[in-house]
């Protein structure tokens, strides 16, 4: 398969779904933060390997706390993927850390700033 085949984007839309799913209503770990989304997963095309890239809306503390409970709880949501999705392997799930969002957050409000400065 390869890597931006229409299966491949299936297969990745699909366990971004029930990733989210997972983590939203699955995993009970108090370290993981409330306010946790998942922005992208890309599976690589032989399925044995996962990168999960991962949102945390809070301060530097919440953002650890979550990784460290997620990757701790790696086993337990591989297992759920695998009984929730048909596929020949369940691939090995890698939590990153996206501040995207953060990022372009910040620079809005730098933005919006600079415009209100010139005023």
């Amino acid at each position: 398969m390869r890597k931006n085949s229409i299966k491949n984007t299936r297969v990745n839309g699909e366990v971004l779904r029930e990733l989210s799913n997972i983590i939203r209503n699955d995993i009970k770990d108090p370290r993981i933060h409330s306010m946790t989304s998942v922005t992208a997963v890309e599976v690589a095309p032989d399925l044995k390997t996962c990168k999960a890239y991962i949102s945390v809306l809070g301060n530097d503390q919440a953002r650890s706390d979550t990784m460290a409970g997620l990757n701790s709880a790696e086993g337990y949501v591989r297992r759920q993927l695998a009984s929730r999705l048909n596929l020949r392997y369940t691939p090995q799930i890698r939590f990153i850390l996206d501040t995207s969002i953060e990022y372009g957050v910040e620079m809005s409000r730098k933005i919006d700033e600079l415009i209100n400065n010139e005023k």
